[in-house]
């Protein structure tokens, strides 16, 4: 069993927050608050990321997968949960909501994809930091992930010199493996078996997962909500109110 770093906080039904590659549960900073005043709140980083363990290898979406049930086993006592991913985290919350959808109450898929028929833009990053390091995709990744807009304000740039250093922790290697698993999924086919109650929430302005790629999403499963945020890749630090907002709308009526 993998050792993943979490923190717990509020009172009330648990709502599982997952984050983005490169990412740490710090990414909810400004989200989790906003949702602890009437749920219990588990935020974790993935292995590879964060305070969690260091795993050598491969990684797959279908590990973080596994990685989630078990944390979940441990922290919820067996009671399904509200599970919330964000770009990788959307994609660990398409692989557990087939892989054990008895452990979820719901799931939210934000500013994720399915599957990604472009591989090259992936195979130019990882070959970027094989030879760079980490470092040399850090600025491309963060314009990805915010508007120019938000980061042009004090909040806003704040937040990118934030996401930036936390990017910069990553290991070579491990980042790496996360691309390519996140580069390798395909959940098309099996999206369409998922049966939990599910929201999908888009980016408006994301360039990293469009909002075509939500949309396919919410098309696959069944009776899938989907919502748009005025936000890039990263919705959850631009617009963490209207976020937490449509999280709360949703679970008050699943």
């Amino acid at each position: 069993m993998t050792r993943l770093n979490a923190v717990r906080e509020g009172q009330g039904p648990v709502v599982v927050l997952s984050h983005a590659l490169g990412c740490d549960l710090h990414m909810w900073d400004d989200v989790a608050p906003l949702l602890a005043a009437s749920h219990t709140v588990i935020r974790y980083d993935h292995r590879n990321h964060g305070g969690s363990e260091r795993v050598p290898g491969p990684m797959t979406m279908q590990m973080l997968a596994q990685d989630a049930a078990d944390l979940i086993a441990q922290e919820a006592g067996g009671q399904p949960v509200h599970f919330v991913g964000l770009s990788m985290g959307g994609m660990t919350a398409q692989a557990l909501a087939v892989l054990r959808p008895e452990l979820l109450a719901s799931v939210v898929i934000a500013n994720s994809s399915a599957h990604y028929p472009d591989q090259a833009p992936w195979q130019a990053r990882v070959a970027t930091v094989r030879a760079q390091g980490v470092a040399a995709v850090a600025d491309g990744a963060v314009a990805r992930w915010l508007t120019p807009e938000f980061v042009a304000t004090p909040e806003g740039a704040a937040a990118a010199g934030r996401l930036r250093e936390t990017l910069l922790r990553n290991d070579a290697d491990s980042y790496i493996a996360a691309c390519e698993g996140v580069a390798a999924i395909d959940f098309r086919e099996s999206n369409r078996a998922i049966r939990t109650p599910t929201l999908v929430i888009a980016g408006a302005r994301d360039e990293a997962t469009p909002p075509a790629m939500s949309e396919q999403i919410a098309q696959a499963i069944s009776g899938a909500r989907l919502v748009t945020v005025d936000a890039a890749h990263i919705s959850a630090v631009e617009r963490p109110g209207e976020f937490a907002r449509a999280l709360r709308d949703f679970l008050v009526s699943v």
